[in-house]
């Protein structure tokens, strides 16, 4: 059968040649293997450092927070769910002209950052929101009624009672990113969702694609374990 019957007929065949033998996997499949850690790596630490205030901030305007303020928080949690329901691929090609201005392109690792991080960080700070809540109001109460200022009760209470479901909120967001990055890479980011649809889609190399998806999982499982093991080490509830 044809590569082109092959085609319509739904399958994709694999590249001829033995699996190891594909130029791919000795000359782009490390450089995409890189780029993902790479784009992932840096969103994560961005999603880190705005998304953990963004949380704390929408916790503690809320109702349980430690300065309840309906109008503002309401305005701030339209915000982050407008930022939530905006699908990745709409989100990445209308941050087109502010990622040119921010990177000096719109191609490769570095520009996917830039749609990532606006895409992750009103996730996580869902995330932050909901681990917080489930802080004992008694333990908040305690040390409110010591004199302790807002600034040590979230330091000291919030963020520390919290810190185990942050963490978990945290592994949930960077594996979420994972399969971001494969779809920036469909339209220009790079990484091994390019790899996958460059040379797996467009070229019906099906042991290309294989690759791509096996390493993906191995990431996401690699990921998923060590956040897991570090939210159990840090839980002494």
């Amino acid at each position: 059968m044809s590569t082109t019957a092959a085609t319509l007929n739904g399958a994709m065949p694999l590249a001829s040649g033995r699996f190891l033998d594909n130029p791919v996997f000795h000359n782009q499949l490390p450089a995409a293997i890189l780029e993902t850690l790479f784009m992932t790596g840096a969103t994560a630490i961005i999603v880190a450092i705005f998304g953990l205030p963004l949380g704390i901030l929408l916790h503690n305007l809320g109702p349980k927070g430690l300065t309840p303020n309906a109008p503002v928080y309401r305005v701030v949690s339209l915000v982050v769910d407008i930022g939530r329901s905006i699908p990745f691929i709409v989100l990445m090609i209308s941050l087109i002209p502010l990622t040119r201005f921010i990177v000096g392109t719109a191609l490769g690792w570095q520009a996917a950052v830039v749609p990532l991080s606006i895409g992750a960080i009103p996730f996580f700070a869902r995330l932050v929101e909901n681990a917080l809540r489930e802080v004992s109001a008694g333990k908040v109460e305690a040390v409110k009624m010591m004199g302790a200022s807002s600034g040590h009760i979230t330091r000291q209470v919030q963020v520390r009672e919290g810190l185990p479901g942050i963490v978990g909120g945290f592994t949930v967001t960077v594996v979420a990113l994972i399969s971001y990055t494969a779809m920036a890479g469909a339209i220009g980011g790079g990484g091994l969702g390019a790899l996958a649809y460059n040379y797996g889609y467009q070229r019906y190399e099906g042991d290309t694609m294989i690759a791509c998806v096996v390493l993906l999982v191995i990431i996401v499982a690699v990921i998923q374990w060590a956040g897991d093991r570090i939210a159990r080490g840090i839980d002494h509830r």
